[in-house]
């Protein structure tokens, strides 16, 4: 927070802040563990599901006590890595359509009611799930309408041409952003 502050107060213009959970708490999760395969226990709608949308606004009124406003929340950092990754990481699965039923029940109303004008980010993970992935979620109007955008990761981007990724999906949703939210140098030991 401190960080937070200098550099706003050096900055020539507002900052603009998103955050990205990697898990949940342990018992939220199916697996019993914030490490691995676990989704969130239950279904979307259930005392869980609930429990976790409230996290986020709870993340945003204990930072906003600090004058730390954030721009946007994803509502995962990389839903499908655990299926690829090694087991000691730190995530939760969620299928799109898990996304969309959490968001379009539980994270979308959760920030609609609270006194954040947070705008919220999708799939946060790598473009090869696009397409799909916003079809499924902004498709739906329950969910499309808490959505401001879509994140999305660059590692993979070798895998797939964007115009099939990125362009297919400008075209089905133009009134949405797309913002690569995670990149890195030397992922493949270049």
């Amino acid at each position: 927070i401190p960080l937070l502050h200098r550099v706003s107060a050096m900055s020539r213009r507002p900052l603009s802040l998103y955050a990205s959970p990697w898990t949940s708490p342990a018992w939220m999760k199916s697996n019993g563990d914030v490490r691995g395969k676990g989704t969130l226990k239950g279904q979307a709608g259930d005392k869980y599901h609930k429990t976790w949308a409230n996290y986020f606004i709870r993340f945003l009124d204990e930072y906003a006590k600090h004058n730390v406003t954030f721009w946007a929340v994803t509502a995962q950092n990389e839903p499908l890595a655990a299926l690829l990754t090694p087991p000691p990481f730190p995530t939760i699965v969620f299928t799109a359509a898990q996304q969309r039923d959490f968001i379009a029940g539980d994270l979308g109303p959760a920030l609609a009611r609270s006194p954040h004008p947070t705008r919220l980010i999708v799939m946060d993970d790598q473009r090869i799930h696009l397409p799909h992935w916003a079809r499924v979620v902004l498709g739906n109007s329950s969910a499309a309408r808490f959505v401001a955008g879509v994140g999305v990761h660059w590692y993979l981007d070798g895998a797939i041409p964007a115009g099939c990724s990125l362009g297919a999906t400008h075209r089905l949703f133009p009134d949405r952003f797309l913002l690569y939210t995670e990149a890195c140098s030397g992922f493949f030991g270049s």
